[in-house]
């Protein structure tokens, strides 16, 4: 049978374009056929897939450069992937765009203890960065859940947090500098390894832009000392709102504490089931509150905290009385994801940040949105800065129950604005909330936020389809016409 044209088309557009990758990268570092490129179709949102056009595998700064150059020249769309944990379609593949996966960027490339710091490679998993330092005693502060496989690169793209961002701060408090590939192949340096670097705060811009913005290809991050002392209580409660009030007793206390995660029943038992960190079954929520620094300052807000735990309606109560047993407790909260995946065949990873203080009513009107969508859902988050991680768990078999899971994800997501929250703490807009940002943002914000990008990637090369609902010409934007090696970067070192 004679292939259709338009399918022939493409075949040929796809040869061409993974030639001239193989002559920047290498023939054994550019992947075309068609199995092969199933490995890269989704990320972590896994309800989404999409075989990109062609991948290529860049291993040193100059090849990202050059393959940027290539497809800026050829107006070859570009989406970077790092270890594709993403949980919102950040590093989805499109059907005419080149997946740059900098999976080989996997190397450390200084320990400097004097200044407290570390460079990377953006392919470095996170907890590689804490594994290289702790022999001195020093830690990378910063820990998703995902921290085993997700990437440096890759948490600077999406500003990650973890379960001791409520003291120790996001990926962007944690970050030195950063080095780049523009979509034109440029290569520029922001930060270095000083702690307020002058001009204007381009590093900030980049943390979080989700790939949109420029290429990263190293990385430097604070590293800080491990604190002396380090304890966990374990505090199970008859219900969700007993929980939310304890939080609220916490941080009025005064107390900041390096962690403070919540979990509901269904979490419970799911993580318990998965390795049995000894979490007290009859509670309705448990929160997990860990102190650290000296001592003696550790015992004394241990105290306090139980304290309060109680006056809240704390029915189980435990101190961790040695370093195995605070790992046990934290142990559950980090496989929840996991855990999870044991009891659904499929499950919805919400993300959005409320006030503390709304706690208790937002986990109650999920509990009746729940109800009403007839799925159940399971709920983990950071308790101490309001951040979300609702499990809409479900069954893609099913039919309907995909899109329910998405349509219960979206009131979510739209009760943490109306609150007086933000649509996502930690996960990025990606594809999965694209459609959303104008419950959060009106049309003149949303012009600016372009304007932005605008001034990087004029052509909307880089990873096109993302965050924005719809994506204007740049020069429909009213963008300032400056010329980039002149005034946009003049200040930015060159290589």
């Amino acid at each position: 049978m004679r292939m259709p044209e338009p399918d022939r088309a493409v075949i040929a557009r796809r040869a061409e374009i993974a030639a001239g990758l193989a002559a920047i990268v290498g023939p054994g570092n550019v992947i075309a056929d068609e199995d092969e490129l199933r490995a890269y179709e989704c990320d972590g949102l896994t309800a989404y897939r999409q075989p990109p056009m062609v991948v290529a595998l860049p291993g040193t700064t100059a090849e990202v450069g050059r393959v940027l150059a290539y497809c800026h020249a050829g107006r070859i769309k570009v989406v970077p992937r790092g270890a594709g944990t993403s949980l919102s379609g950040g590093a989805l593949p499109l059907a005419d765009a080149v997946t740059l996966g900098m999976g080989r960027f996997n190397r450390i490339l200084e320990v400097d203890l004097d200044n407290r710091c570390v460079v990377a490679q953006p392919g470095v998993t996170n907890l590689a960065i804490t594994d290289a330092v702790r022999h001195a005693g020093f830690y990378y502060a910063p820990d998703p859940s995902s921290q085993i496989a997700c990437t440096i690169g890759g948490n600077v793209a999406e500003n990650s947090g973890g379960v001791h961002c409520l003291k120790y701060g996001l990926t962007t408090n944690n970050l030195l500098g950063l080095e780049m590939a523009l979509i034109d192949g440029e290569v520029v340096r922001l930060g270095g390894r000083h702690l307020d670097p002058g001009g204007y705060d381009l590093m900030g811009v980049v943390t979080g832009s989700e790939g949109l913005l420029g290429v990263i290809t190293e990385v430097t991050v604070r590293i800080l000392r491990a604190p002396e002392t380090a304890r966990a209580l374990l505090l199970g409660f008859p219900s969700n709102e007993a929980a939310g009030d304890c939080v609220g007793a916490v941080i009025g206390a005064g107390i900041v504490p390096g962690g403070m995660e919540m979990m509901d029943r269904p979490a419970i038992h799911a993580a318990e089931a998965f390795c049995k960190a000894g979490y007290p079954m009859d509670a309705e929520a448990l929160l997990i509150v860990e102190l650290d620094g000296p001592a003696a300052e550790v015992d004394h807000l241990i105290a306090k905290v139980e304290a309060l735990a109680r006056g809240a309606g704390a029915t189980t109560v435990r101190v961790s009385q040695g370093e195995e047993e605070r790992l046990r407790f934290w142990a559950g909260r980090k496989a929840a994801f996991p855990a999870i995946g044991r009891i659904s065949p499929d499950y919805y990873c919400m993300d959005g940040t409320i006030p503390r203080k709304r706690l208790p009513e937002v986990l109650g009107r999920i509990a009746e949105m729940s109800a009403r969508y007839g799925l159940r859902v399971a709920n983990v988050f950071h308790a101490g800065d309001g951040n979300l991680h609702p499990l809409i768990l479900y069954d893609a078999n099913k039919p309907g129950e995909l899109a329910a899971a998405e349509a219960f994800g979206a009131e979510i997501l739209r009760l943490c604005v109306e609150v007086g929250g933000v649509l996502t703490g930690e996960h990025g807009g990606g594809v999965e909330k694209r459609d959303l940002m104008g419950a959060m943002f009106n049309e003149a914000d949303l012009r600016q936020q372009e304007r932005l990008k605008c001034a990087f990637d004029p052509e909307s090369l880089l990873n096109p389809g993302k965050v924005y609902p719809e994506l204007h010409r740049c020069a429909e934007l009213g963008r300032v016409h400056v010329h980039r090696g002149e005034t946009r970067f003049a200040h930015l070192p060159r290589f």
